[in-house]
């Protein structure tokens, strides 16, 4: 499915450089759990069909009544709300094409002509090869500094887009290649104090969270395509659902019974209030 707008993490430079990164520790508070890791770190819980505003187009002050925030990596968490980091996982963001084709061009997935292979509804983003376990591991590197970046700006969770990669990749990518490398990840997440939100494929979700380890999902048009309960069937009320003005179904996305409790309908622009096609409604 289409995916929103998204900004250029801004971070990919230092990510090339460094092996780690450290995080400003973050104390513990009422209502948070431990996720189980080696660092048993602590973490807030996941708010249950809360009021949610999804802002990848750019940050800007949530409607009254929101608890939720979605945000693009590069943005400032919202003071005072539970706030979730968006990390583009498994291609890459159109502004760091240069970067990728780099140092690191052997982790850009090549087509038989020897062309990076992009995502055809997003041709400016290109598909990242996770094809073996060094490369796997190199990503998770580069990934993981951004999820440093998320923690250390004070975000509560994370959310890993592009986990449906593989159906792009005529192959040469597989699921079990892109939900291993989403293990690492997670992990990553878990250990910065982060819970990990699963990012559409609704195929991958019992997997996802029985291998992977993810703590919720973002589900994008999931009541346009009729998939919804497929994710709440694993995560139950831990589901955000985004659905988008411009493909809903008749009735609109709030009237169909099996929606997710926390969803919003959003511009597919993702754009902020004030700015052409803005649009912005929950359920």
């Amino acid at each position: 499915m289409v995916p929103p707008l998204r900004q250029s993490l801004g971070v990919v430079t230092a990510a090339l450089a460094v092996t780690a990164c450290s995080v400003r520790a973050r104390p513990a508070q009422v209502g948070e759990v431990s996720v189980p890791t080696s660092s048993s770190v602590a973490v807030r819980t996941f708010p249950e069909g809360a009021a949610a505003d999804y802002q990848l187009g750019g940050a800007y002050p949530p409607p009254a009544g929101v608890t939720v925030v979605v945000r693009d990596s590069t943005a400032e968490p919202a003071e005072g709300l539970y706030n979730v980091c968006y990390v583009n996982a498994f291609q890459t963001q159109p502004a760091d094409r240069d970067l990728w084709l780099g140092e690191h061009a052997d982790l850009v997935l090549r087509g038989r002509d020897g062309r990076p292979v992009v995502d055809p509804d997003w041709p400016d983003e290109m598909v990242l090869d996770t094809s073996t376990v060094e490369k796997r591991a190199r990503l998770a590197v580069i990934v993981g500094t951004t999820v440093g970046r998320c923690a250390g700006a004070g975000f509560d969770a994370v959310e890993f887009d592009n986990l449906d990669s593989h159906t792009r990749s005529s192959g040469a990518v597989t699921a079990e290649n892109n939900l291993a490398l989403a293990a690492l990840l997670v992990e990553s997440a878990h250990d910065k104090g982060l819970l990990a939100g699963q990012k559409n494929a609704a195929e991958l979700g019992e997997r996802g969270k029985d291998e992977v380890g993810f703590d919720f999902a973002v589900a994008e048009e999931c009541v346009a395509f009729e998939e919804c309960e497929r994710y709440t069937a694993v995560h139950g009320k831990r589901v955000l659902a985004v659905e988008y003005t411009d493909n809903l179904p008749p009735g609109g996305a709030c009237a169909a019974p099996e929606r997710p409790r926390s969803t919003v309908v959003r511009d597919r622009g993702l754009v902020r209030p004030g700015e052409r096609g803005y649009s912005y409604h929950r359920c």
